[in-house]
């Protein structure tokens, strides 16, 4: 600690990439190791369990992970004003440590709720979200809104899917 002994809490406030182990050489190596992740939505109609679906991990919904589920934990949240509301709040609980102990939050994906460029006041607040975490965007997809959650994920979500284990 610093001069002071004051209590800090988790340190979010770090940017920069998360450290995925590089598996063993060997015959029988995996390809790759998946990180897996707890899909938390900071809203109802966050797009959680769309985005479980699609990249892999656990969908908790609105509920902390349970503690059989990955530590590893992505918010999600709409890019409208109320969901990025929420996601503030979110993030200020993992801020004061009030989140459940052994949780990680590792970033933040933001899921458009319309297509098309976000109003100017939307756009200030997604900023002040990347000031402190990072974040992932998933654009528009009009196939996941019918349901149809096959094919592969968008070319925008190229950085999402490697650090999923989804990618290319």
């Amino acid at each position: 600690m610093g001069t002071t002994d004051a209590p800090r809490g988790p340190e979010i406030w770090i940017r920069g990439p998360v450290a995925v182990p590089e598996p063993e050489p060997g015959p029988h190596a995996p390809l790759a190791t998946a990180r897996r992740f707890s899909w938390l939505a900071t809203h109802g109609g966050a797009g959680a369990s769309t985005l479980a679906a699609v990249y892999g991990g656990q969908d908790c919904g609105r509920d902390w992970p349970a503690p059989g589920d990955p530590p590893s934990v992505l918010l999600v949240a709409r890019t409208h004003a109320a969901g990025l509301g929420s996601v503030l709040r979110a993030l200020e609980v993992f801020r004061r440590g009030e989140a459940p102990h052994g949780l990680d939050l590792d970033a933040v994906v933001l899921v458009a709720d319309a297509p098309g460029r976000l109003p100017r006041p939307l756009a200030e607040r997604i900023r002040l979200v990347e000031s402190v975490i990072d974040v992932y965007r998933v654009p528009w997809v009009p196939d996941w809104r019918l349901g149809d959650l096959g094919g592969s994920p968008p070319r925008e979500t190229e950085a999402l899917a490697r650090l999923t284990g989804r990618g290319r």
